[in-house]
């Protein structure tokens, strides 16, 4: 079985992770680069003193569908609706894998701002006492 060295990459994630390594090199004289970063099945994994996610690409990805969402219903909508839509196509694109990343107090946090701020455009008080009674996150 052949290996595909243009989309291999190794990642280090230990005490001395910004310490500069030489590549690796294969039989074939193909070399495996250092990166500071990678995306495997969506998880953007990054180098550090411990396994740790980067969430940027998340909440990117959930602004997008809060967006898409604004676009579409134009604030003409029942609150009903526009906290549905909330929680069926942007919070599945904001806590996708986060079961299997490690999430610091930060990580919650800014979490939490990217949903508050969501409801902060909506500017309801019925669909920020929804979000607090029902415990979205």
């Amino acid at each position: 079985m052949a290996i595909n060295f243009t989309k291999c990459s190794c990642l280090r994630i230990s005490q001395r992770f910004d310490v500069v390594s030489a590549n690796i090199a294969s039989y074939y004289n193909q070399t495996i680069q250092w990166e500071t970063k990678f995306k495997y099945l969506g998880i953007h994994t990054v180098c550090s003193r411990g396994f740790k996610c980067s969430l940027t690409a998340a909440k990117r990805t959930f602004y997008r569908a809060a967006n898409a969402v604004f676009r579409k219903i134009g604030g003409r909508s029942f609150e009903d609706v526009v906290l549905q839509l909330m929680r069926s196509k942007c919070m599945p694109a904001l806590l996708y894998g986060s079961e299997a990343c490690p999430l610091r107090l930060s990580d919650y946090s800014s979490i939490d701002f990217a949903v508050n701020r969501f409801y902060e455009i909506v500017q309801s008080e019925y669909l920020r006492n929804c979000y607090l009674l029902s415990h979205a996150i």
